[in-house]
């Protein structure tokens, strides 16, 4: 376990699945409401309960567990356990981790920045850009980019059940058609626009609208909008290769049955996810990024109030375009995107603002247990010692497939709870 906090210089600071039916909420758009909107009205962070947190994380079962957070000028960090079974190094924040749907927030940011150009109407039918690659004209990108295209999640099929299931696709380079296919023998979950219904085939055709629109790959439109931009060191796009580059912390899925060991999931492809789960990233990248954004330093402010149209998912969560909003027991609400892919959870959310983020990592998945627990760093971030006590919540079902009942969490991959 390690902490630490670094000042930075005045002018820098200037400068994954149920086996039972997804329940589908109601598209009832909300505008934004939040309560604290400055990290002026922020507590202070809580260091300590962030410690302890990670902690308790790498006690249910997590190798390790990192934490970054970035506040106004302010940079505190902190670490427990590995990040390497085999040769036990102690897991950090330098480490770069698979960020599964958080990629999700990436291409929404492209195609918004589309928008603001011009060349795409985010209320136009995908059929005018993809012309007969879905089966109803009145599925628009607002509805892709906002879970409400209805289109049935392949993922839930391929990863029925979590080992075997990875193991089938891990070095496998799918295309986007051919996913696009698999969602496609599936009925809908609703009709166009008349619920939220959490499913990857969204952004898989919101990687398809990325390619036809601009000539070229996600990767390249991630690095020239996003990543040189915002001067990401540590972020990639390297599908279909199955290497992290650089220093790495090695993932961990935990198989269905109990007492097994883990497999390491590091190496795959991620060709299952592509635009919807693929990017590599760090704890300190993420922040940058999702301060960027909150910040208005990405679209513009007319697409990011896009973004912003929320559609309510539970009590405590809501989902824009790609970004999704969190609102916390001390009544501060928080935005980013949740991230899960074999071996790896991650949490990544910043103040309405954008000066106070929190990026935190546990390098396993299929893990219920360490799921629910990950929600507690937002609370120690952002609410500090005002925080309430967080109900344990109960899971149920086997193995990987576990329901919460009260902890808002969704994503890509196998071990995702549903809402």
């Amino acid at each position: 376990m390690v902490s630490r906090t670094v000042r930075r210089a005045t002018a820098s600071a200037a400068a994954l699945l149920t086996l039972t039916a997804v329940p589908a909420h109601a598209a009832t758009h909300e505008s934004d409401t939040t309560r604290t909107s400055s990290t002026a009205a922020l507590p202070a962070p809580d260091m300590a309960g962030l410690r302890a947190v990670l902690r308790t994380l790498t006690a249910q079962g997590a190798p390790g567990a990192i934490a970054r957070i970035d506040d106004h000028g302010t940079v505190n960090t902190a670490a427990a356990g590995i990040d390497d079974r085999t040769t036990r190094r102690a897991i950090g924040n330098a480490d770069r981790f698979r960020i599964g749907s958080i990629t999700k927030s990436f291409s929404a940011v492209v195609l918004l920045q589309l928008a603001d150009a011009h060349k795409l109407n985010l209320d136009a039918s995908v059929d005018r850009y993809l012309p007969g690659l879905l089966p109803d004209k009145r599925i628009t990108v607002r509805h892709v980019l906002s879970h409400r295209s209805g289109l049935y999640d392949y993922t839930n099929s391929m990863f029925a059940n979590s080992v075997s299931g990875f193991e089938a696709v891990r070095d496998k380079v799918f295309t986007y058609r051919q996913l696009v296919q698999l969602s496609l023998k599936h009925a809908r979950t609703n009709a166009p626009g008349a619920a939220y219904s959490y499913s990857n085939t969204n952004f898989v055709v919101a990687g398809m609208l990325i390619e036809k629109l601009t000539g070229h790959s996600v990767g390249t439109e991630y690095r020239d909008r996003v990543i040189k931009p915002l001067k990401l060191r540590d972020t990639f796009y390297v599908h279909p290769a199955t290497k992290i580059p650089g220093r790495y912390a090695h993932g961990y899925l935990t198989p269905d049955r109990a007492g097994a060991q883990l497999v390491d999931a590091t190496d795959q492809t991620v060709s299952w996810a592509q635009s919807a789960g693929a990017v590599i990233s760090t704890t300190h990248d993420l922040n940058t990024f999702f301060s960027a954004l909150l910040g208005g330093r990405l679209t513009s402010a007319a697409q990011l109030t896009q973004m912003e149209r929320w559609t309510p998912v539970n009590s405590t969560t809501r989902y824009g375009l790609g970004l999704r909003r969190r609102d916390l027991s001390c009544g501060v609400s928080v935005y980013g995107h949740t991230g899960a892919v074999q071996g790896f959870y991650t949490y990544s959310f910043t103040s309405k603002d954008g000066r106070r983020s929190l990026t935190a990592l546990a390098n396993t998945s299929n893990n219920g247990t360490v799921l629910n627990t990950m929600a507690r760093t937002l609370e120690s971030a952002f609410c500090g010692k005002r925080t309430k006590a967080i109900q344990s919540t109960p899971l149920t079902g086997r193995g990987s497939y576990v329901t919460e009942r009260n902890v808002a969490y969704e994503d890509i991959a196998p071990g995702v709870a549903r809402d």
